[in-house]
């Protein structure tokens, strides 16, 4: 992929960049595997009989026990045990958080997901954005890094290169690729 670049034209702003075909069928992997993660998630939510009357949906209250769905949907309060929290606080307004507003967040993620998908070329080719596809395309990757960075079990201990031995290294190697193209992009978006 080459990087990216900022254009100025009568419709207005717009970010262009040229994918390989393989480029283009590895994002189209990762993403589309991330957002079917998304999807089973959301399949899973059992049926409320209060959303079923109000209309109001609401979603598990449970994290989810995957560690790629947990680093994707994390928690929306940490508490701070250092400072005399109560652990079973956190999780029960966790879990009311979660019920709340994790439906919503799988629904943005899925859209994003979609407005990356139709905006990549299937065999490779010019990739043309708008600023709102833009957006949506260092969403979607941002969830491939956090996706891969889970399943790799990267932290603040893992180093930038991993010996050719490594089963993880030809992942690792996708996954700072995919660094690369957001970082890229989000550069050329702030211009």
């Amino acid at each position: 992929m080459r990087e990216w670049t900022r254009k100025h034209s009568l419709g207005g702003v717009r970010f262009r960049s040229d994918i390989s075909d393989h480029e283009s069928a590895v994002l189209r992997s990762m993403v589309t595997s991330v957002a079917g993660m998304l999807e089973a998630r959301e399949q899973e939510t059992p049926q409320d009989d209060l959303a079923a009357l109000t209309g109001m949906r609401s979603g598990s209250n449970e994290a989810p026990s995957d560690p790629i769905l947990a680093r994707l949907l994390p928690d929306f309060h940490r508490p701070e045990h250092d400072k005399g929290a109560d652990p079973a606080e956190g999780a029960d307004l966790n879990g009311a958080l979660r019920s709340l507003h994790e439906l919503d967040i799988i629904a943005e993620k899925r859209r994003v997901a979609r407005e990356m998908l139709a905006s990549l070329p299937e065999g490779g080719g010019r990739v043309t954005l708008t600023p709102e596809q833009a957006d949506s395309w260092v969403t979607a990757i941002n969830d491939v890094r956090l996706a891969l960075g889970a399943a790799l079990g990267i932290d603040a201990d893992t180093p930038e290169q991993l010996p050719d031995d490594d089963p993880r290294a030809g992942e690792m190697d996708i996954y700072h690729w995919a660094t690369w193209v957001q970082d890229s992009l989000v550069q050329v978006m702030m211009q």
